[in-house]
């Protein structure tokens, strides 16, 4: 797609310092750019590059010296990552071709197809589904009995979402993502050995909810595993049985929620945090990478370690084990000093005696 820097000025609010005529046929980062490219310039970091870039234009904030770089065009704005961001939404999102229902695809009778609904090759829909206007299912996915599927769903290939599952409305659902997986719920016996205990809840999925590839998450044991509005979560998330997770919250890579805990609203984890079971975290809850979370946040703010402690004190604790070589040697040379003490008080009472 080929669009003007006036377009792009137009959409994202900004000023064009060069040829407002200058045709954009494509976005690229700024060490990768040539010519036709659009780029941002954001991060001091990246500022190595602008001698080098061969982009034909560049979006920048009002602080940029124009004058380092006159060949090349730029917009100038507040935030020039949002702004491209804008751009790559409006002008460069790949479209995926599919439409119509192929003729591979099963879909039982009993289910209901909306509106300008697309199906790929080999998907195969259960009795009693519904899916809503403007969905998209790739091929090679699989929906199980009485499973409602909202509007405008986005679900890529090779998904799988188990009986009775409920996704809301603009929801995408990557690759490998299985929904609605028996919980990892086992009991053993008087001998030890563990018998299945049958996951006969579901999951619900709320609306503009993004899962990325090869997440796992669980049907409940009874009742529901919940995912509510707006929520992010990255690939390779595993989340339990009966887990709730608030909205607008950001869940990244290996990250694995355990059974019953529920998570609150707005809340940002790092990749590879484990959360234990039958917990509660607050609000507002930010959890650095590779964290074990063993007990549950009652205050929002900034957690990291394992066990997880708030940010402060983490670091402290850290400056200290990273200390303890040096305490060691400052507490050997006080025993050797003590004992040299010792050993002179001795001897001065030997010599008053």
């Amino acid at each position: 797609m080929k669009i003007t820097l006036k377009d792009a000025a137009d959409l994202i609010g900004g000023k064009i310092a060069g040829n407002e005529n200058l045709e954009i046929s494509n976005i690229a980062k700024i060490d990768e750019a040539i010519p036709g490219d659009l780029t941002f310039l954001y991060l001091p970091a990246y500022d190595k590059y602008l001698e080098t870039t061969k982009a034909s234009a560049i979006i920048v904030n009002s602080e940029f010296d124009k004058t380092r770089r006159e060949d090349i065009s730029y917009i100038v704005v507040e935030k020039p990552n949002i702004a491209f961001q804008k751009i790559i939404i409006e002008f460069f999102t790949p479209k995926l071709p599919l439409e119509g229902i192929d003729k591979t695809a099963i879909i039982h009778p009993s289910t209901k197809i909306g509106n300008n609904v697309a199906i790929g090759k080999n998907v195969v829909i259960d009795a009693d589904c519904s899916i809503g206007d403007n969905s998209i299912i790739y091929h090679n996915s699989v929906i199980m009995h009485k499973c409602d599927i909202g509007e405008n769903a986005l679900i890529y290939p090779n998904v799988t979402i188990r009986e009775e599952s409920i996704i809301g409305s603009n929801v995408i659902i990557h690759s490998g993502t299985v929904i609605g997986s028996d919980g990892f719920g086992f009991s053993p016996n008087e001998e030890g050995v563990y018998f299945k205990v049958p996951q006969i809840g579901n999951v619900i999925i709320g609306d503009n909810v993004e899962l990325g590839s090869n997440v796992s998450i669980d049907r409940a044991a009874l009742g529901s595993t919940v995912i509510k509005n707006g929520t992010k979560i990255d690939n390779l998330v595993q989340i339990a049985h009966n887990v709730v997770v608030g909205s607008n919250n950001a869940i990244s890579a290996q990250t694995g929620i355990s059974g019953s805990t529920k998570v609150g609203n707005n809340c940002i984890f790092g990749g590879q945090v484990g959360l234990t079971g039958h917990i509660e975290i607050a609000d507002n809850v930010l959890i650095g990478a590779q964290s074990g979370v063993s007990k549950g946040i009652t205050k929002p703010g900034t957690y990291f370690g394992s066990p997880a402690k708030e940010l402060r004190q983490t670091l402290r604790l850290e400056g200290h084990i990273r200390n303890l070589p040096n305490y060691a040697d400052k507490l050997k040379s006080f025993e050797d000093r003590i004992a040299e003490l010792e050993e002179q008080i001795i001897k001065l009472k030997e010599g008053k005696s």
